[in-house]
């Protein structure tokens, strides 16, 4: 499930307190683009909370998609474009990237907005990922590769469980079926706090500590058994539906192998959500699951994350409408992805006007020579390169864009395009 990634609303302090890892240390420039892109880009990797390179080779990403149930707010959009343009730069790097992105199409989020609203789970479901999807698209995204629905892989789900608990480190207990975290002493390493601080965090995003069917209150559920009225499929446990964790680590290596090159998506899935992936995953392969952990910081409106719980919600196609595409995709990458930020409600969208100027110098550009590129590029690739840098890349290619150089800008318009996903469209 990942609503802007996550079911927990918090408070910014909260969140600061937890969080702290994925934005310390502060970030710094790279000394030199050529020994940056001679390994790939460099990365802060929140397991090792340090500005690392990328493997090299073929790159798998696998990306926390939504639990269709409403409409997507600017939290949502703000995750999405910021692997958008993780995708375009590595493929104009020449790297070959396999984007995988679920749909958490069975969850409670979506059963118990279904039933208040008396309409099937899967109707609804279709139709708000279907919403989801058109509004990706006026922002620009591209489409991943692979869109997988947790509902069409219980096979999948249903043998990591199974060898889990041939492995002993997960049991049944009256159909369902838990993760036993005492038996894995690396649980947690992502997150990499004390026990009593994953159980309050756990417990805060939709654990159920007095779950009388746990051995610990911690233990997340593999295999949730039938509840009256729900949906069901059959296991060798029996008829249930599968928890939220183990949906993206089936998802994750039927497509990307056990190992994957990149797992990302908002800050608020490092715990439990992800850290029970690395559990479940690793314990079923026995290998490292993921090289490289990223994470979009949230965003704020006022004092709370943006949710659909709490209502404070700034809606993509209503700034669109108020806009344009570019503009809106120009506000979320004028903000580094790693760093918090607030957006008012009645704020509007800063960029407008810078959103005009670019489409004013850039509109009429044509295509760049390949040498053109070459000369022109160093700059913008060394802010992409510096951990994903996109406020300073923005502003390399509005000084490109004011160059009397036809060249330049025509360079410009090129690096916008390929790598940030923006049209320049009058």
């Amino acid at each position: 499930m990942a609503e802007h990634g996550t079911r927990m609303e918090e408070d910014r302090p909260a969140l600061s307190h937890y969080v702290m890892p994925l934005t310390w240390p502060p970030r710094r420039r790279c000394a030199s683009i050529l020994r940056v892109t001679a390994f790939g880009p460099l990365l802060y990797n929140s397991v090792s909370h340090k500005v690392e390179p990328l493997p090299g080779g073929d790159v798998g990403l696998y990306v926390c998609g939504v639990t269709p149930y409403d409409t997507s707010h600017l939290g949502h959009a703000f995750t999405y474009v910021v692997f958008d343009v993780l995708v375009r730069y590595l493929r104009f790097l020449g790297r070959r990237v396999t984007y995988v992105q679920n749909v958490t199409d069975i969850d409670d989020d979506v059963l118990l907005r279904a039933n208040k609203t008396g309409r099937d789970w899967k109707e609804l479901g279709d139709e708000e990922y279907a919403g989801f999807r058109q509004q990706m698209s006026r922002l620009g995204n591209l489409d991943p590769d692979v869109a997988p629905r947790a509902t069409d892989h219980m096979p999948e789900i249903q043998q990591i469980v199974e060898r889990l608990i041939d492995k002993d480190v997960a049991y049944e207990n009256k159909h369902s079926v838990y993760f036993d975290v005492k038996k894995d002493p690396k649980f947690g390493r992502l997150f990499n706090h004390s026990y009593d601080s994953m159980l309050q965090i756990a417990n805060e995003r939709g654990n159920f500590p007095a779950d009388p069917l746990k051995r610990d209150p911690l233990d997340f559920v593999l295999w949730q058994g039938q509840k009256d009225g729900e949906p069901a499929w059959d296991s060798p446990w029996g008829p249930g539906r599968p928890g939220w964790h183990i949906e993206c680590s089936a998802m994750a290596m039927k497509y990307l192998g056990e190992t994957i090159t990149i797992h990302g998506g908002g800050e608020d899935l490092v715990f439990p959500h992800h850290d029970a992936e690395i559990a479940q995953s690793e314990n079923y392969t026995g290998v490292l699951f993921v090289h490289h952990w990223l994470h979009a910081a949230m965003v704020y409106c006022g004092e709370h994350k943006m949710s659909k719980s709490l209502g404070n919600m700034v809606f993509v196609r209503e700034l669109i409408d108020d806009s344009s595409p570019d503009a809106v995709r120009l506000h979320l990458l004028s903000h580094h992805y790693r760093e918090p930020w607030d957006q008012p409600l009645d704020a509007g969208v800063p960029t407008v006007e810078l959103a005009a100027k670019l489409s004013r110098s850039l509109a009429d550009a044509g295509d760049p020579s390949d040498a053109e590129l070459e000369r022109y590029r160093g700059a913008f690739l060394d802010a992409m390169a510096n951990d994903l840098d996109t406020p300073a890349a923005i502003a390399e290619i509005e000084r490109l864009s004011g160059s009397e150089e036809p060249a330049a800008r025509r360079a410009a318009k090129a690096l916008g395009q390929r790598v940030l996903g923006l049209t320049f469209a009058a």
